[in-house]
Order: C-alpha cells, then structure tokens, then sequence
C-alpha cells in the first residue's frame, strides 16, 4: 500500500534515544533565534546530517545518542535548557556556528555541572582558544577539530582518551591554557573512511526524509571536503588545510539510496556536499554508476554545483544528467559583476553563470541560483548588475522547459574564511564587532508570507562593509525575495 504524510511517524524531541537506559549523548541543535521570543514563521530546516552521522556511528558502538534539534522544532533557550538537564546525559555536544555561537554559549552556561559538554562545528574550529576560554563553556571536556565520527566514540569510551587524540582541545584545568591532544599513529581519526561509515539513521532526524511534491525525499552527502577558495565560505580550502577531500564510491551511494526507497519509499534525494557536479572526475565516475543502475528510471534528485566546472562539461554528459534524474542544480552565482567575483576568487563569469544555466534549463534541469549582496566595497551599481543578471535568468527560464529561482542573502562575515581574514587586516574592524550577528526580521512591518521560508537566514552583523548603506542591501534582497515568491506562486 502507498505510503502517505500521515503515516510518517513523529519525532520525538529526544530523536533517536533509548528513554529507558541512561544517555551517553545528546547532541543539540541550538535554534538560531530565542523562540520563546518570537515563534518560528517557516515550518521546515534542513536536516543536522553531521549529527546524523555522529549519531549512528556512535549507536552502531554501543552507545545511546539521542538529537535534539532545537532549531527545527523552534524552541526557545530556555526550554532548551531544561530538556537537555532533564534528559541528564552523560555528554552534551554542540555544533556551533557563527550566527548561533551566543545562543549555544548561553545554553551550554546553563547546563548541569555534572554533563561533560562536547564542542564541534565551523566557529569551534576556527576560533578554538577564545571559546574555550569563554566562561560559559567552562564545562567543556572537549574541542574537536573537523570531522568527528570515530573521535567521539574515543570520547565517550573515556573522555580520558582525549589526550591521545589529534584535534582534540580543552582547557587545562589547573593552568587554564588550551592544551592539544594527539599520539603518534592517530592520525587516521582526522578524516575517517567516508566508504566505511554507516548510512545515517534517520530516525536522528527530523523531517528527513519528508513529503514533497508527490514524493519521499532524502538528504545525503556525496563527498567530503572542496578544492575551492571562495572568500566568504567556510569550506573555504585555505580554511580546511586539514581536510582531505574523499568521494563516496557510486556503488556506496546507489546503496544508500536503494536502502532509502525500500526502508522509506524515497525516491527524491539532495545531494548537499560541495563536490557532486563540482568536480569533473566526480561527475564522470558517478554517472557511470548511475546510468549502469538504470537510477534515473526511478529517482530524481537534486545537487550543489560549480559553474566553471559546468560550462567545461559536454552535451552529452548534460544530457546524461538529465537522463540520470538530474532534477534541479544549485549554483553559487552570487554576483552579476565581474570585478565582485574576481574580489571573491569565484572564478566565473556573468557570461558563464548565462551559459551554463541556459544549457541546463534547455534540458528540463531546474537551477536554484545563490546571490549575495553587501561585499566589503561592493557598490550600488554592482548590486544593480546582480539584479540585472538575476532578471535575465528570470527572463531565460520563460522561454525554455527548466526553471530558474534566485535565492539571495546579505553578506555577513565567518571566522576563518579568506574574507574574515582580509577584514581584519584592515584594522578597522575586531572580532567581536564582526561577530555581533543579529537576526534580521523582514517580516517586521507585518505579515509578509513571501519572507516566511527566509526566516532562518537572515542574520547581519550591522555594519556597513560595502559601499551602499545596508538600508538598500535590505531593500534589494527584499523586493528581489518577493519578486521570485510572485514567479513561483503565479
């Protein structure tokens, strides 16, 4: 019998857990805003697919993990606080962000002393000393640095064990400096095997898979890691000179998938890695596996993609994409001005990001396109440029069988990206003032439905770092955000 929405089973807040047996870990999702404030307006979040991982592998040795994600069930910091003491796990870990990291802090703060708190995620990884020498954090027993599959499970045999780890962090409890573990021959736990870890659990996360469009759908990751520089991202390469880049064989994919449409009925998936159509080998091993399994005759599915790297690719492997399922590409644009993307090292053009998209939308292939407004330096004239290539996207899509929507956001700066880092050698900014992340509410002159799906994006850190006030920054991304809700719901 077909399965419906309303057989999908709830979720409990403690995903995952055994409430019978005492848990060893609970990994939190702080909420990227203090719900108890103001409620959440967008009903759905991406999945926490590297709590996901860190969770199955850990269950996979014993050990009952439990996932509370705030964000997605929009709680706010105080409850957070108290189901997490409630539930009483031996460790608590957190993903910490840039735009999340007070939130996170003001959580972990509140903790009972007796739970060992557990410190992962970009913000941890780049800015390791201060947090640890952050007050509220003074019940951290570990930092890890990077991927953490095999290093937690280390953790919760021993916290102990962290000594002998690499990339392991804490604060030394009597001289209260940062101390590093790692022993000679551990180095194997800083990029793990991706082949040999086991497919997720989805009953760690919520909403994946969930319903749409007429079909079960699925996240999943491809491969681990980016070979590219662009100056505002955090996979950055220059950010991660310790992460080696590892591609999931076809074979182990097209396993996970199938496992996925017999255990779930998922025949929709979104590859959310950087590498899947961003590498020209990777495109070419995986579609051989993927027209050898016949996967287009059953699935469609979705994936990130590098706009140079499609421009070089032939028709026929296009064509071979979309026979293949290739349902919708997401692009990062994010300019319309030449000068803006040489700045952010994008390494494409106005005229290529036309070209591929155009070639992808003549094959049916929907385009997702990213565009960010407010580089340091950016004029009003070069958000026009952004504006205009975005029109003429629109206009393209109108004549061909593919769609294209924009997708734009206000730049903000991340610790240990290229860009961060030029900002502070300017001298005219600190840490803290480029941290003073604070969510921006578009909906704040009343109901406005066409801004409800952005509400878990819009952070800024308040200073004008281009060359246009922020006031039209705010008012570009506004009216660009409802002219693409008007073309999508026309």
């Amino acid at each position: 019998m077909e399965k419906t929405p309303t057989a999908q089973p709830r979720h409990d807040l403690l995903a995952g857990a055994d409430p019978n047996l005492r848990i060893d870990l609970l990994l939190v999702n702080a909420p990227l805003r203090d719900y108890a404030i103001r409620p959440r307006v967008n009903d759905f979040t991406l999945p926490v697919i590297g709590m996901g991982y860190i969770a199955t592998y850990a269950a996979r040795h014993g050990f009952n993990v439990g996932v509370l994600d705030a964000e997605a069930h929009g709680l706010g910091i105080t409850e957070t606080i108290d189901l997490v003491n409630t539930a009483r796990p031996r460790w608590a870990g957190f993903n910490l962000l840039a735009p999340t990291y007070e939130i996170s802090a003001t959580i972990a703060a509140g903790l009972d002393p007796d739970i060992l708190v557990m410190l992962g995620g970009h913000q941890a990884k780049a800015m390791p000393i201060p947090i640890l020498t952050d007050p509220r954090m003074r019940h951290c027993a570990a930092l890890v640095l990077g991927e953490a599959e095999t290093r937690v499970v280390e953790l919760l045999h021993d916290h102990r064990n962290r000594t002998r780890l690499p990339g392991v962090m804490w604060l030394d409890p009597i001289l209260k400096t940062p101390v590093t573990g790692g022993m000679p021959g551990m180095h194997h736990h800083l990029a793990p095997d991706i082949n040999a870890l086991p497919f997720i659990d989805r009953t760690y996360l919520h909403q994946d898979p969930h319903f749409d469009n007429g079909r079960w759908e699925a996240t999943m990751v491809g491969a681990r890691g980016c070979p590219y520089n662009c100056s505002f991202c955090g996979a950055a390469v220059s950010a991660n000179p310790d992460i080696t880049i590892r591609v999931r064989t076809p074979h182990n994919i097209i396993e996970e998938m199938t496992q996925l449409r017999e255990q779930h009925e998922v025949t929709a998936f979104r590859f959310v890695d950087d590498l899947f159509l961003g590498w020209k080998k990777v495109i070419e091993t995986m579609m051989d596996g993927f027209t050898r399994e016949r996967i287009g005759e059953w699935a469609c599915w979705d994936a990130t993609g590098r706009i140079n790297v499609l421009d070089r690719t032939s028709d026929a492997m296009l064509d071979t994409l979309a026979a293949s399922g290739l349902r919708e590409v997401a692009l990062g644009i994010e300019s319309g001005n030449e000068r803006v993307l040489s700045y952010i090292d994008k390494r494409i053009t106005p005229d290529m990001a036309v070209r591929v998209v155009q070639r992808l939308l003549t094959r049916g292939i929907n385009v997702k396109g990213y565009f960010i407004l407010g580089f340091p330096g950016e004029t009003a004239q070069e958000m026009d440029d952004t504006e205009t290539l975005i029109h003429q996207l629109w206009d393209a899509t109108d004549q061909l069988p593919g769609s294209f929507r924009a997708s734009v956001f206000e730049f903000r700066p991340y610790p240990g990206t290229p860009e961060w880092t030029r900002l502070i050698a300017t001298g005219r900014y600190t840490a803290e003032q480029l941290l003073d992340y604070t969510p921006v509410d578009l909906t704040a002159d009343g109901i406005d439905e066409t801004m409800y799906g952005r509400d878990e994006f819009n952070f800024s850190v308040g200073i004008q770092l281009s060359d246009a006030p922020i006031s039209h920054v705010r008012d570009k991304l506004t009216y660009l955000s409802r002219t693409q809700y008007a073309r999508s719901h026309h």
